[in-house]
């Protein structure tokens, strides 16, 4: 537990009960402080644990850039090749990509910004938002950038990072823009989402009709349908028990598209090597003019994948990464290109044979195993990327730019892998649409690779502010880096334009929609944020109430929920102002999230108390990273009053010292009691006797010996009150405890544009309705739930 000062106008009174443990204790705890710190950092690991990490993440990180060579020459040349040197062509484009993005860009740069293992643009985010003030909901404390995990640079004022720090923080118009990318960027992974296993499942099942060419295609997209519901349908499970098989099969995979690969070039034309040469590259484009500018839509689907290998970074270290691409993804991808262009280059009169390249170019005598890997190795890669939408989902959602939806968490290992069932289902009804939709993997293609190139450029932009920000590096570096990504990715860019109306255009309604759902609930949750700020009551008015409140303190405990860090809510003052009584120990508590992906468990809540002892009041602060669930089995309650009582006996611990302006805190001591605190907190009830022993007396008076008698007589009345009130607060907490919720609704002013009261009133307050509420993610039981509601308009 941390223990922090009151967040807002009053920290400054009433001293002799609200204080900051950090100001007694701060130096012994430097030691333990720093331990901490290194729990959170990327470890060194030994080789061959570093070589296990590389073999597990290719069945996470990179299945979905492994099953590009299912898709990518079709999609390249859809109406047949007009000659042999085209094939060669894009094979250098291929070649040049594949270094360029996920090589350079990618594995060797974007990995590195990872949010203490976690990626995405929503961690970049995360990252912008520690380093400057641009979240737009501002309800942070400077007490929130001493946790452990709350790790940022500084710089010098007059330095480049300063000056971009202080343009982004000068006008609210740029934090919108900032956070307006972000979500551009995350509803196209969310269009990922959707078109990966679409295309890649489709893909794989194509390959049953290679031997039977009179097949009806109905008969593939029905097989393809079957092992999507099959896929979306068993999400609930986790990964957790199978994920073990992931790693094997996209092993096996990428070893048969390199042998296969290394075979054809043997087999068919060893000269397709000369691709190495960007020479042809401009050949390629020389000879086909706008055709040729047209089909990088279709070379574009050969580094798909590569947002979600940041995304799905999860606990991998990033050398581990790095080692899994350099010496197993990419030299088989290439072999597997380069195989197949040979292929090509002997069968570029066959229409049907550029259709079904891949499966066209397996050895007879072992297609159908490779069939079997392939459509594993699809399954696979939609399942990394199905699990990178959830955890973005669940990333937004943290942030406040997602409606509350059930999360669940399918594993009792790893922290990272969750389920989110309303997503699921839409995700699969959607994919399926596009696949029964389309029924070829061309538009499906040009859809995805309008979907990735957008994803690319949000997170080039990103990474431009991290490298100013963040890293610090020199102008000429970020330049350098800008520039190249630049060129690239808008090349890509406007060529998947002129695909727009050829299927690109799925990924931007489906980006839209999402953008739509994501900007309004996060517009409506900062009004109410406002709100709440502006018309919070004064400490001054609810200390002049006295200790009654003007009303009867009934036995129980009242836990008023608000999105407050400070300041008592104006529901609270609505509340007391309706009913006669209140009871005799009100918390008020505060859930937020933090720009970090995780809060360690013994720095959770800040707990401080509320005018005089007599008042019983006090405020929690209960802070989670975005990658913290609240799980079924997690009571909160519980843990609340256990962190309330610690900070009961640590404030007399305290106060039985202050007769002394200075004291020698010793540093073992210190901590032994402080162990103690911590291991007692698992105990519903409190321990009243040694324990507050102990604690006096780790704190010694330093002056003189004659101090010591008095402050034995001051520690043993500050035991008498500590345990007075602790006793108080069990008996108030048998009596009973109530949650109350404040139920804010929002409403459009009457002069409101339309498309305001159309947002508001209509798109929020549906999604306000169908959202989960507090007191569900909470586990509070209905019975001990009073809701509270109010109306405001903006």
């Amino acid at each position: 537990m941390d223990l922090g000062g009151e967040i807002g106008e009053d920290s400054d009174t009433n001293k002799g009960s609200m204080w900051v443990l950090d100001q007694k204790l701060d130096q012994p705890m430097d030691e333990e402080a720093g331990r901490l710190r290194t729990m959170y950092r990327e470890k060194k690991f030994s080789s061959l644990l570093l070589l296990r990490f590389a073999f597990q993440s290719l069945g996470v990180v990179f299945g979905d850039l492994g099953t590009s060579p299912l898709y990518v020459f079709y999609n390249t040349f859809p109406h047949g090749i007009a000659d042999p040197e085209d094939v060669v062509g894009a094979l250098s484009l291929i070649i040049y990509s594949l270094t360029l993005i996920p090589l350079i860009k990618y594995v060797f740069v974007v990995c590195r910004a990872n949010d203490s293992g976690q990626g995405g643009t929503f961690a970049l985010y995360s990252l912008l938002c520690r380093h400057a003030k641009v979240k737009t909901i501002p309800n942070q404390h400077r007490t929130d950038e001493e946790l452990t995990t709350y790790s940022r640079s500084t710089f010098h004022e007059q330095s480049y990072a300063a000056k971009t720090k202080k343009w982004l923080e000068g006008h609210a118009s740029r934090k919108n823009a900032l956070l307006l990318l972000v979500l551009v960027g995350t509803c196209m992974v969310i269009g990922d989402g959707i078109l990966t296993p679409a295309i890649s499942v489709l893909s794989a099942a194509g390959g049953i009709k290679v031997n039977s060419p009179k097949m009806n295609n109905d008969y593939v997209i029905l097989v393809a349908v079957v092992i999507l519901v099959g896929l979306f349908s068993m999400q609930h499970y986790g990964t957790d028990k199978v994920g073990w098989l992931f790693a094997p099969i996209v092993l096996l995979w990428f070893l048969l598209i390199g042998g296969i690969g290394v075979f054809n070039i043997w087999k068919y034309d060893s000269s397709v090597l000369r691709a190495f040469s960007p020479v042809y590259i401009y050949r390629y484009f020389k000879r086909n003019g706008r055709d040729g500018w047209t089909s990088l839509g279709g070379i574009m689907l050969s580094i798909t994948g590569t947002e979600a290998l940041f995304a799905d970074l999860a606990h991998f270290p990033v050398s581990a990464v790095q080692i899994a691409f350099t010496t197993v993804v990419f030299p088989c991808l290439l072999l597997a290109y380069s195989g197949q262009a040979a292929f090509l280059v002997v069968h570029h009169d066959n229409n049907e044979t550029v259709t079904q390249a891949f499966y066209r170019s397996i050895p007879d005598r072992i297609y159908w195993p490779v069939f079997v890997v392939a459509t594993l190795a699809a399954i696979v890669a939609s399942q990394a990327t199905i699990s990178a939408t959830f955890s973005i989902i669940k990333q937004a959602l943290a942030l406040g730019c997602f409606p509350r939806v059930k999360v669940v968490h399918t594993s009792k290992k790893f922290l990272g892998q969750i389920y989110i069932p309303d997503i699921n289902w839409i995700l699969m009804i959607l994919c399926i649409a596009v696949t029964a939709g389309f029924k070829n993997q061309s538009q499906i293609g040009n859809a995805y690779g309008t979907a990735v190139v957008v994803v690319m450029l949000a997170t080039t932009f990103l990474m431009t502010l991290i490298m100013i920000l963040v890293w610090r590096c020199h102008w000429i570096l970020v330049v350098i880096f800008t520039g190249l990504s630049l060129v690239v990715e808008c090349t890509y860019f406007s060529a998947v334009l002129f695909k727009v109306d050829q299927g690109g255009w799925v990924p931007l309604v489906i980006a839209a929609a999402f953008l739509l759902i994501m900007y309004v609930w996060h517009y409506g949750s900062l009004k109410r944020y406002e709100f709440e700020m502006h018309s919070k009551v004064s400490m001054a008015w609810l200390l002049g109430l006295g200790p009654s409140l003007g009303l009867v303190r009934v036995p129980g405990v009242g836990l008023v929920y608000t999105e407050l860090a400070s300041g008592v809510p104006h529901i609270f003052s609505h509340f007391i102002t309706n009913l006669p009584a209140i009871h005799s120990v009100v918390i008020f508590v505060c859930v937020k999230y933090l720009p970090v992906y995780t809060v360690p468990e013994e720095e959770r809540f800040l707990v401080k108390r509320i005018g005089p002892k007599n008042f019983h009041m006090f405020r929690c602060v209960a802070r989670y990273g975005y990658k913290d669930l609240h799980r079924k089995d997690d009571d909160f309650e519980k843990k609340l009053f256990d962190n309330l009582f610690m900070f009961v006996r640590l404030e007399a611990m305290m106060e039985g010292c202050s007769d002394s302006d200075e004291y020698s805190v010793y540093g073992q001591q210190t901590e032994k009691s402080r162990e103690i605190l911590l291991n007692n907190n698992g105990n519903t009830s409190p321990s009243l006797g040694d324990l507050t022993m102990s604690t006096v007396d780790a704190i010694v008076p330093v002056r003189s010996p004659v101090n010591n008698a008095s402050n034995t007589v001051s520690s043993q009345m500050s035991n008498q009150t500590e345990m007075d009130e602790l006793e108080f607060m069990n008996n108030c907490r048998d009596a009973g405890v109530v949650h109350i919720l404040g139920n804010t609704v929002v409403r459009a002013r009457r002069d409101s544009r339309f498309y305001k009261k159309i947002a508001v009133d209509y798109i929020y307050a549906f999604l306000r309705k169908v959202c989960r509420e507090h007191s569900v993610i909470f586990n509070v039981p209905h019975e001990s739930l009073l809701n509270v509601g109010q109306i405001f308009y903006v």
